[in-house]
């Protein structure tokens, strides 16, 4: 029997101890994702280069093996505000903090140290992947009539993938998600100036480095540098100038928020988004748009954005 491609379970649990298995169930840790493509072996072959008396191909040794994951999840919250979200453990394995205020928020902001860790199980129809020590990487994603995603990259140890039955997996945890419109997205704001969007990406930039040395191998987020790029309807300079803004280095807050309902409601927060030189501007349906970069900087540290979830 093939094996099928619809038959895939992905589980996620933080670990206690860095790249000791944390043993995720289906019952417990399911994921809810989409577009989930998984890479189990991936590093260098080492040729051997051997002299040899003929001409022949070298024999190679797998070197720097570790295991990669890539993946969607809706941006949902819980449902009820001030507890988290099912994904929830996924941005703290990207290097956010998470803040519980009981019966009233939870919010993730990026962490400069103490960076959590995960351990990864992705089933295929009976054919295991054990990713250890797993952290990542994240974007998140908001297009105008489309679901708001939460796209991650996730790295970790390699072990050699073995048969085990598909776990059953429980989804109750992921609440439905609304479409990013006029009705459901009602804060979208530049420089406190209100924008129509069509589209708008925070890039969460952590630099991911495997480092596998004698007596220590690790997944580390070693740096970050976030980014943001949406597209806008052009307004009048008067109301905002990106040109202005970009040639004097100005930072502005930006802020985005999708629901309207308590436990529904997801904030994405910027202080001090410094403004990026626009590229010119583009028609849409006979419209001008401005595609516009920012980039969110530290205000005292550690605060450079936070998705507020109420």
């Amino acid at each position: 029997m093939p094996l099928f491609w619809r038959k895939k379970v992905l589980t996620f649990k933080l670990e206690t101890t860095y790249g000791v298995d944390a043993t995720p169930t289906g019952a417990a840790n399911a994921i809810l994702a989409i577009d989930m493509a998984c890479m189990p072996m991936e590093g260098n072959d080492v040729s051997r280069e051997l002299d040899l008396p003929y001409m022949a191909a070298q024999g190679t040794i797998p070197a720097e093996l570790h295991s990669k994951i890539t993946f969607k999840v809706e941006l949902a919250p819980s449902g009820t505000a001030g507890t988290p979200p099912a994904w929830g453990p996924l941005l703290r394995a990207c290097g956010c903090a998470q803040t519980i205020v009981a019966t009233t928020s939870v919010t993730y902001n990026p962490v400069t140290d103490g960076h959590e860790s995960a351990t990864i199980y992705f089933n295929m129809d009976g054919t295991l992947v054990k990713m250890l020590g797993a952290r990542g990487t994240c974007v998140m994603r908001v297009n105008a009539q489309g679901i708001p995603y939460l796209e991650f990259e996730f790295q970790g140890l390699f072990t050699v993938p073995t048969a085990a039955a598909l776990p059953t997996a429980d989804f109750t945890s992921f609440r439905k998600p609304e479409v990013a419109s006029k009705t459901n997205t009602p804060t979208c704001t530049i420089g406190g100036t209100a924008m129509v969007m069509r589209s708008f990406a925070l890039t969460l930039g952590n630099q991911l480095e495997n480092r596998f040395l004698v007596g220590s191998e690790a997944v580390l987020i070693t740096d970050r540098a976030e980014s943001v790029e949406a597209v806008v309807e052009a307004v009048p300079l008067a109301t905002l100038n990106p040109f202005s803004l970009a040639a004097s280095q100005s930072q502005v807050p930006l802020v985005l928020t999708h629901g309207t309902v308590a436990g529904k409601r997801a904030t994405i927060n910027a202080p001090a988004a410094q403004m990026q030189r626009p590229q010119g501007a583009q028609n849409a349906q006979g419209v001008v748009e401005w595609p516009l970069r920012l980039v969110p900087l530290p205000v005292t540290g550690n605060d450079q954005f936070t998705l507020v979830l109420t």
